[in-house]
């Protein structure tokens, strides 16, 4: 088993996406360009694959958690982890500010380039959340939690036509706003090869 955390080794992360201001010491953090996302057509028609992605390619079963906390300025404004093989297969979860009353937790999985979005209501703005993804054979458990340690089940999911390699890390994008910050701390990737 390989653990993968920042700051180091940074050597082994890139990015999809760069966005104009980011910077990394103990966390990463980065503001948003507008029109980003992560969508592939179902209901809503378009399709966009263009959020910023700062990853690190990994080999077989993997777990990747992180602390999120963000200041989130437009509807859909959203920063959490990405698995992604390509445009047409991945998995995200976040939290989508609507409101500063209501936020939806929630998780997309884009199977053979179709999109799905599961949410859950949040009352209240939310500014900070835990995540983790583990990835088992071609299947996807998505966690969250308050405090890294007691974790909710958000979904079980499969990749359908899912490699061996995947990219693995934080997402952030701005669907409808003029860009928000964010920061991503203990970003850890425990991979069982390497």
């Amino acid at each position: 088993m390989t653990t993968i955390t920042l700051p180091t080794p940074r050597d082994r992360f890139q990015w999809a996406h760069q966005p104009a201001r980011w910077s990394l010491g103990e966390a990463l953090e980065m503001t948003t360009e507008p029109d980003t996302d992560y969508w592939q057509r179902t209901h809503y028609g378009f399709q966009r694959d263009n959020g910023h992605c700062y990853f690190a390619t990994v080999r077989g079963d993997f777990t990747v958690s992180a602390q999120l906390a963000w200041t989130p300025n437009a509807q859909y404004d959203q920063c959490g982890l990405l698995v992604r093989a390509d445009a047409d297969t991945w998995a995200k979860c976040a939290v989508e500010y609507e409101t500063a009353s209501h936020s939806r937790l929630g998780s997309v999985v884009t199977n053979r380039g179709y999109s799905d979005w599961a949410t859950q209501d949040l009352v209240g703005l939310i500014t900070q959340r835990w995540y983790r993804i583990r990835r088992q054979g071609d299947d996807l458990l998505l966690d969250w939690a308050e405090d890294g340690v007691s974790w909710v089940q958000m979904r079980i999911a499969h990749l359908h036509q899912c490699p061996q390699d995947l990219q693995v890390g934080i997402y952030a994008c701005s669907p409808t706003g003029p860009g928000f910050t964010c920061q991503a701390s203990d970003l850890r990737i425990a991979c069982a090869e390497e």
